[in-house]
């Protein structure tokens, strides 16, 4: 029995110098955790094969249901736009700041179809270490499907065809917006309205408005509002104070519309920030040139009502919402509507920049201005 119990004996000392040994390593900083120093190529591969046999063995015994329904992939083409677009893309959209500073970097879905169970595992449970998180902690999984449904079908799709298919999807309760349409658009009457998210708690908001877009005088147009219903934007997940780095920029750059402050507000964006409105997306330059003195200008005459504001972080990039009630006047008739704000932000050299916004707004119907 002696041979038998130094044997023994061995491979628990053994297991304990090596589990004493992780955690000093561990412990002792050494190694570098930054996004930007990639795993060691046997690291990586563990890590890989690891996640890759952890959803396959998780995700063969799912019940896929039909997911050549259209009505259900019609419904996971909005939800795909609300959620999944700033770290996946889609049919002709480029590649934006968020994205190479994401590691793993998200793969770009628009170029090929996922495996349909293990899609829906990912999406439903997130992925530890990642930017990816568990939507089945807010949607149920009829939802989760109808985006796996969508996924089969995009990486076929033209970007026109994409653009088609969201701006036909239903909105959704669970989105929370509300009822009746979402619009995204800058028109003169109370169909087409203010764009904003300038609900920013414990902000002095001295009576303004920090972020609508609605018509000034003579009103800017970039589309007939009921051509351009759009998915609502989910604010599910975003919560006060996850990220106050990202929040800080954020209530920067309202305060700095809401003042007049045009360098201010530029110095916080990316210069391949993208602005999204009304079924239009427009570049740093376009904005810059045409739509920010318009934005600017409203805020003179716009009130507002903060309701939220939240952050959600994913790995060095952080997303920053805000819901809120405006109130003005468009073409001699006063206007309430409710509004949502969508920045994404990404840190660059130190400094959170807004690489994605994201507006829209609906009226109320039946509220006093």
């Amino acid at each position: 029995m002696k041979p038998f119990v130094i044997v023994v004996s061995t491979v628990v000392v053994t297991a304990i110098v090596a589990v004493a040994g992780m955690y000093a390593f561990a412990y002792s900083g050494i190694y570098d955790i930054g996004a930007d120093r990639h795993h060691t190529r046997p690291v990586a591969a563990l890590i890989e094969a690891l996640r890759e046999r952890s959803i396959e063995r998780r995700a063969s015994d799912l019940v896929v249901p039909n997911l050549e329904d259209p009505a259900l992939i019609l419904k996971g083409a909005g939800q795909y736009a609300a959620m999944c677009t700033g770290c996946h893309l889609a049919p002709g959209m480029a590649e934006n700041e968020m994205r190479p500073g994401l590691y793993p970097r998200p793969p770009n879905l628009s170029k090929f179809a996922p495996d349909a169970r293990e899609a829906f595992w990912a999406i439903k449970h997130g992925i530890k270490m990642s930017a990816m998180p568990a939507w089945g902690a807010t949607h149920d999984d009829p939802t989760i499907w109808s985006m796996v449904a969508f996924l089969q079908k995009m990486h076929a799709m033209t970007p026109a065809q994409y653009n088609d298919i969201v701006a036909r999807a239903p909105a959704d309760d669970d989105m929370h917006m509300g009822e009746g349409d979402h619009h995204h658009s800058h028109g003169g009457d109370a169909d087409e309205g203010a764009h904003g998210a300038a609900g920013v708690q414990g902000m002095d908001m001295s009576g303004t408005a920090t972020h609508s877009h609605a018509a000034a005088a003579g009103g800017h147009e970039h589309a007939d509002a009921a051509a351009n219903t759009e998915v609502p934007l989910s604010l599910a997940g975003l919560k006060p104070n996850a990220v106050p780095g990202a929040e800080a920029a954020a209530r920067a750059f309202q305060a700095a519309l809401q003042r007049g402050d045009r360098a201010a507000v530029l110095a916080l964006l990316a210069p391949d920030v993208t602005v999204s409105e009304g079924g239009h997306t427009q570049s740093h330059d376009v904005y810059a040139g045409t739509h920010l003195s318009e934005d600017i200008a409203f805020l003179e005459a716009a009130r507002i009502t903060p309701i939220s504001f939240g952050s959600m972080p994913m790995g060095n990039v952080a997303m920053v919402s805000s819901e809120s009630i405006i109130e003005t006047v468009a073409e001699g008739k006063p206007v309430t509507l409710r509004s949502r704000e969508m920045l994404t932000l990404t840190q660059v050299a130190g400094a959170w920049k807004i690489v994605t916004i994201q507006w829209q707004s609906a009226p109320i119907s039946g509220e006093p201005s």
